[in-house]
């Protein structure tokens, strides 16, 4: 068994914990105006952190809540104990952990666990996409108007700046020329549900590297495509990320704002 294979262990072991806050009465704290954090948060990431240490200690882990480091090492480990914790705390199901494996800016492993719709997506790199052990590949919708996107809004939106103009300016854009649109409020569960050919594409702006570390690979491996919005290779220190099933690729950079 290589390292690799005890992600999927870990995941599992920590979604129990994940579970368990779901269903229980939280502790909320405030990270900004909007921007939620419960007691499960950091829980769910402190174990995380146990686990994948023992198991990767060779690793810098980054994780969403106990980390500022914004710098990319040579080997990172990034964690979001529970990505969409505003729906965590609502009661609404689409919420995960999300763990991705990045070596030499690359991703290599990962794996994205909801816990509360027994979902768990895994991937490396080199051997495809997986969801509850099943292969999983992006859809082959071919043109905007056949296609069902994904997207998200910025903590930054109540200040109305320039990333609240450009999701208005993108959605305006899209729209009209879309099948629809949806927010599910977990930029991981998105890229994953894009990934498994649930969305067409997705695309967000102002989102962090825990965010997509681990959707990225999935996207990838499901014979996706993700770029920046210029539709250059997506890093993790870029703003916009869009990702998509490689046949609308051209059409969605040339329409976001």
């Amino acid at each position: 068994m290589t390292p690799f294979d005890r992600l999927i262990a870990i995941a599992q072991e920590a979604g129990s914990l994940f579970l368990e806050g779901y269903h229980a009465q939280k502790e909320i704290t405030y990270k900004s105006d909007i921007d939620l954090v419960t007691q499960y948060d950091v829980a769910v990431e402190e174990k995380l952190k146990g686990l994948l240490g023992s198991t990767f200690p060779e690793y810098t882990l980054i994780g969403e809540e106990s980390s500022d480091d914004h710098t990319f090492p040579e080997k990172a480990i990034y964690i979001d104990p529970i990505d969409g914790t505003t729906n965590f705390v609502h009661g609404i199901p689409f919420c995960a952990i999300s763990i991705g494996i990045w070596e030499a800016q690359r991703p290599v492993a990962g794996v994205v666990y909801n816990p509360v719709l027994e979902e768990l997506f895994y991937a490396e790199a080199g051997k495809g996409a997986t969801l509850n052990g099943e292969p999983i590949h992006v859809d082959d919708a071919d043109t905007l108007t056949r296609s069902l996107l994904a997207t998200g809004f910025p903590y930054t939106k109540i200040e109305k700046g320039k990333d609240y103009e450009w999701v208005m300016q993108s959605m305006g854009n899209l729209l009209p020329l879309t099948r629809d649109i949806r927010r599910l409020g977990s930029a991981a569960i998105d890229l994953c549900y894009v990934a498994r050919g649930t969305f067409s594409g997705f695309y967000e702006i102002n989102l962090k590297p825990w965010d997509v570390a681990a959707g990225i690979l999935m996207v990838q491996e499901a014979g996706g495509t993700v770029s920046r919005a210029d539709g250059k290779p997506y890093t993790l220190d870029e703003r916009i990320i869009v990702a998509n099933n490689g046949k609308i690729h051209d059409d969605l950079v040339l329409n976001l704002a």
